[in-house]
Parts: C-alpha cells; structure tokens; sequence
C-alpha cells in the first residue's frame, strides 16, 4: 500500500483483441491458399487436356499458373501485414 499503481497482467494470448493472435491467424491459412490455388489450375489444366487433347501441356500451363497466382497472393498478403505492422510501430513510437 506504497501508493503505486499494481503492474497490469500480461495479456491474455487467446483475447480477441491481441494483435500476435490476429496476425497468426491471418497467416494460418496462407499454405492452404497456395496449394489451392496450385490444384484448382491443375484440375483446369487437365481439363483443357482432356478438351482440345494438348496433354500435357494444359497440365504444365495449369500448375505453373497456379504456382504464379499462390504465389502473388501469398505476396501481397505479406507485403500488406507488413505495411501495417511498420505503420502500427510507428504510431508507437509517436
């Protein structure tokens, strides 16, 4: 009873509002995202195959499609939480 303010527990880690939780989830999906993009064009791939008889070039274009589409996605999911993570910091340092 010195008359100083009792320290604050740390946070809660499962808190909606904790913003570690908020970006781990927002990255959990982001190797799902990638490989389903991957088996969607592959799935196209193989059906133009099938379509037009170009085996297996559809296959190829279809999985490198997907490969490049993941892949950007993944980018500017990435680049954009980090965009907001410098901002965040920023406004800390203020």
């Amino acid at each position: 009873m010195s008359g100083e303010p009792e320290p604050k527990p740390p946070p809660d880690p499962l808190r909606r509002d904790n913003p570690d939780l908020r970006a781990g989830a927002q990255f959990l999906g982001l190797g799902f995202q990638f490989a389903g993009a991957i088996l969607l064009f592959l799935f196209v791939g193989q059906y133009l195959d099938r379509r037009f008889g170009t085996d297996p070039w559809g296959l190829y274009v279809g999985v490198f499609t997907g490969f490049g589409a993941g892949f950007f996605s993944l980018y500017r999911t990435v680049t954009e939480a980090e965009r907001r993570d410098q901002a965040r910091r920023d406004r800390e340092r203020q």
